[in-house]
């Protein structure tokens, strides 16, 4: 089976056309639907035959990993179109809503158990037992062991969540088929009726594995953070720059695995002329395209290092910012000596170590020691939270 999964692949992918994402997840929808309706046939039938709840629960649960697969080749299929001029980013994203609706009918399938489970619990029936519910039980372990293999292996190759969570449910397919076997044994030997009660569990257990499916995948529609491997490869690379004074309020925007876009601040000398800065982030942009994959877009932040102002104010507050926590930095500092006191302007980027300080708490802390250390001034201070970096 590994052997074919191999073959199989390496087919796919050069027959790909370039878009290896796509094939690779068909693939993985095609495999997965022919096992699952086969595994659903098999416990359907063996089911019907010995009257249990805890396999026909397991023969739905199939069935609904086999609407699963056909909810992947089509999410994979509309994930894989070209951007067109009503999605400018793609179609990537449709994948997180492909497994966002297999979660659901994973949760669904196990609600509906748990109500007949809980009914077998009430009226217990024995179960007609032979040897065919044994070894169709048997095969059906190794199977979605197969299948596990397949879509986490797949699933790696392409970096995909969906296929990395179809697989975690093929091994809790496992778990759920071992009890089922557990039941039928004990009762083959005891004539304990607890067919029922390890219905009950199994149902539980999808309810939990959709619950926490259905979790990750609002979160992947959402935009949560991104993963700190790209925030550190984007980090690296600007690190590589020693001519820019710095950089800052990094975003990153996921449409898809392979739609990734990305903007941020770089702090440049003002002096620098505007043909001479454009060429420098334009050369940030094409490294971060070709060696990560991300659409960067640079917005230039000119920095006044030569301005008296800024000579006699940025050293001291980087002291003081110092003294409440090592890692507060500010930028964009901007002096107004028209006012009275003078107003002084300036973003400060808050780490998450100071997140239950309240931005009011801080610009106070701040003002007090700029007013002690350096002279009275007005502070006015944009607080960064949610930017990375």
């Amino acid at each position: 089976m590994i052997f074919m999964l191999n073959f199989l692949t390496k087919k796919i992918i050069a027959r790909s056309k370039g878009n290896k994402r796509t094939s690779v997840g068909i693939l993985a929808g095609i495999l997965g639907l022919i096992s699952n309706l086969l595994l659903f046939l098999a416990k359907f039938f063996i089911g019907s035959l010995s009257g249990s709840v805890s396999i026909m629960a397991d023969a739905m649960n199939n069935l609904s990993d086999t609407a699963s697969s056909i909810i992947t080749l089509a999410g994979f299929k509309i994930a894989g179109k070209p951007a067109d001029e009503g999605h400018p980013y793609g179609h990537e994203r449709f994948e997180y809503i492909s497994g966002f609706v297999i979660s659901f009918l994973v949760t669904y399938v196990g609600f509906r158990f748990l109500d007949s489970s809980f009914i077998k619990i009430l009226h217990p029936s024995s179960i007609a037992l032979s040897p065919i519910v044994y070894i169709v039980l048997g095969l059906s372990i190794l199977m979605k062991f197969w299948q596990a293999y397949m879509y986490r292996t797949l699933g790696k190759d392409i970096q995909s969540d969906t296929l990395k969570a179809t697989a975690q449910d093929s091994i809790n397919d496992v778990y759920t088929t071992i009890a089922v076997l557990l039941s039928a044994i004990i009762e083959w030997f005891s004539g304990w009726r607890i067919d029922g009660y390890i219905g009950f569990i199994i149902a539980l257990y999808i309810i939990y594995s959709g619950i926490k499916m259905i979790l990750t995948f609002i979160n992947d529609l959402m935009g949560g953070r991104a993963p700190e491997t790209e925030i550190l490869a984007i980090r690296k690379h600007l690190d590589n720059y020693p001519d820019i004074i710095g950089y800052h309020d990094l975003l990153i925007h996921s449409y898809g695995p392979n739609s990734i876009f990305a903007s941020v601040h770089i702090e440049v000398d003002e002096t620098w002329s505007l043909a001479h800065a454009h060429e420098v982030i334009d050369t940030i942009e094409y490294d971060i395209k070709e060696n990560l994959g991300f659409d960067l877009v640079c917005h230039l932040d000119p920095y006044p290092l030569d301005d008296p102002d800024f000579k006699r104010i940025a050293p001291k507050l980087k002291m003081i910012l110092k003294t409440i926590h090592p890692q507060l930095r500010f930028h964009d500092l901007r002096v107004d000596k028209v006012t009275t006191p003078e107003t002084i302007y300036f973003d400060l980027v808050v780490p998450s170590d100071l997140k239950k300080i309240s931005n009011t708490e801080l610009h106070d802390r701040i003002s007090e020691s700029f007013i002690v250390l350096i002279e009275p001034a007005k502070l006015t201070i944009t607080f960064d939270r949610t930017y990375l970096l």
